[in-house]
């Protein structure tokens, strides 16, 4: 029986239809899509701050292109890497799945390797330095994380590992395995198909009826959305701040170097509740670890940190200097 302050305080499942606007013909508009229009959008307006501040050596035009080229190395990344980090056979045997990117399938870690090679791309083709845009970078993707992580949220997807009414904030997922199971949809295969299979249970009464068989789950979208995104952007954010009021320039990488170990260890650590892929578990591995007691997540994470760990060697290294900071004109 659960205790009467854990049933007040579980948050209930929301029951946000993931399509934000139905559109005629097979695409739709989906609350994941708007996530990185969001994402991409407030990292614009971020990167003419800055360009405006005199902090980014880039006018508004070069400002597009960069953003242009982000947009191409986070989905062409994020894709490549989910590919080749998680589910490698599955595409090997189904190549034509590789392009149908509206079924899911993208990594973060990978999604930052395509940033960084299209921001290394760029910058030798305008001759700036990679790692002051890093930087600058830095301060705008967060934003994007939270969105992107919200989304995740609204669909249902990357929720957590089972727990119980201990975690009063715990939730029951429709999409979990037991919950479709129960509401006779685990058959329904199409990912819109299931959307609406879901949403009917929900306004029929069929979730009310079997919702207290499904486990308990930690919300770890909201986990990641308010560590990696929300924290990790109010770190940064606070060190720039600062430092523009007392009129310091940042030694390049320091923010490169606080975002990358910031994200690794927030990763790593969420991915303690988050339940793993179910591509790496088995009945003698529930964790699904891939390396020892790491899993696939948290063994990327550690390249993340000590990429991160680089970069702020490199800048503590180097004292900043005490200088103003001058406008760009316009």
């Amino acid at each position: 029986m659960i205790p009467v302050a854990a049933a007040i305080l579980e948050i209930g499942y929301h029951f946000l239809d993931p399509v934000a606007i139905p559109l005629p013909g097979p695409v739709d508009v989906r609350w994941y899509g708007l996530g990185y229009v969001f994402a991409f959008t407030v990292g614009f307006f971020v990167l003419r701050y800055l360009s405006r501040g005199g902090y980014l050596s880039l006018d508004e035009e070069g400002i597009s292109d960069l953003i242009f080229g982000l947009i191409l190395g986070t989905i062409l990344g994020a894709r490549i890497g989910y590919i080749l980090f998680y589910d490698f056979e599955m595409f090997a045997a189904n190549p034509a799945r590789i392009i149908r990117l509206w079924e899911g399938g993208l990594s973060f870690h990978g999604g930052l390797i395509g940033v960084v090679l299209a921001a290394w791309w760029f910058v030798r083709k305008h001759r700036i330095s990679l790692i002051h845009v890093l930087d600058n970078l830095a301060l705008g993707v967060p934003f994007g994380i939270f969105a992107v992580r919200l989304a995740n949220f609204i669909n249902g997807e990357l929720y957590g590992r089972i727990t119980t009414d201990a975690v009063p904030w715990a939730m029951r997922f429709p999409t979990d395995p037991t919950a479709l199971q129960l509401m006779g949809i685990e058959r329904v295969y199409g990912i819109r198909e299931r959307e609406l299979a879901i949403l009917e249970a929900h306004h029929s009464g069929v979730w009310d009826a079997i919702r207290d068989q499904v486990p308990l789950r930690h919300p770890s979208q909201l986990y990641e959305a308010f560590t990696e995104g929300l924290l990790l952007g109010l770190i940064l954010w606070a060190i720039f701040l600062i430092a523009k009021r007392r009129g310091v320039r940042l030694p390049e990488g320091l923010l490169s170097g606080v975002f990358l170990t910031g994200y690794g260890i927030f990763r790593a650590f969420v991915e303690l509740f988050r339940q793993p892929d179910a591509q790496f578990r088995d009945a003698n591995d529930a964790l699904g670890t891939v390396l020892g007691p790491l899993t696939m997540g948290q063994t990327l994470s550690i390249g993340v940190i000590v990429a991160g760990l680089y970069f702020l060697f490199r800048a503590l290294r180097a004292a900043p200097a005490k200088e103003p900071v001058r406008a760009r004109q316009p």
